[in-house]
């Protein structure tokens, strides 16, 4: 079923509105859709290098859009069809520890997915759930994205095909070393306005029943 859907995923790249289903594609897995735009963005930025930093954007943007429909599910329907996506993409036994460093790092959290593969659909229904301030949930949801997709689209764009190969094997170096750096600059803001944000081990052993009932 999943293999499926992958590879009907893949097709929508030779789609006369492959811009469209990119965007719905990226929307969608944000909150509950269980295949990432990566595989389609690549493909579209290989047939067409001169439009790649387009399709970047509507990747992020469309992204970050439907992360605040999963932000949403989170905050107001959590108990009715939030633990039931949790539980259909098999992220349930991963959330509380989500929610238990979202709670004490916040925007940092966001921001280090951008260089793992951390499922997006996650950190957007724990960050409405643990109620994350909007405003930072958006700027850093739009900085994590960017660093995927934007990056690829601008790597495409400026170099042509010939960068997939070394996309293939560096861009997930590049992208942490990204995230560190932006990382480094949110936790020196926070210890200079007297932030501590540590959150030790007590996350690693989080359980749903604290999550749930805190």
């Amino acid at each position: 079923m999943l293999h499926r859907l992958y590879e009907w995923t893949l097709a929508k790249a030779a789609h006369r509105h492959a811009e469209w289903w990119l965007a719905v594609i990226s929307f969608l897995e944000s909150s509950f859709f269980p295949i990432p735009p990566h595989p389609l963005l690549g493909l579209m930025c290989l047939a067409r290098p001169n439009k790649a930093l387009r399709y970047g954007i509507i990747c992020t943007i469309a992204s970050v859009l439907g992360g605040l429909l999963g932000y949403a599910i989170g905050h107001f329907l959590f108990e009715a069809v939030g633990m039931s996506l949790l539980n259909a993409l098999h992220l349930t036994e991963s959330f509380p520890k989500a929610a238990c460093y979202l709670r004490d790092y916040g925007a940092e959290i966001i921001l280090v997915k951008g260089a793992t593969p951390i499922p997006f659909k996650l950190i957007t229904i724990t960050a409405g759930f643990i109620g994350l301030p909007l405003f930072t949930f958006l700027w850093a949801s739009i900085v994590s994205r960017g660093m995927q997709f934007i990056l690829v689209g601008a790597l495409f764009w400026k170099f042509g095909a010939p960068i997939k190969v070394y996309l293939e094997r560096y861009l997930g170096w590049i992208t942490a070393a990204f995230a560190i750096l932006v990382v480094g600059g949110v936790l020196a803001a926070g210890m200079l306005s007297g932030g501590t944000g540590q959150a030790g081990d007590k996350c690693s052993g989080a359980t749903m029943q604290q999550i749930v009932g805190a």
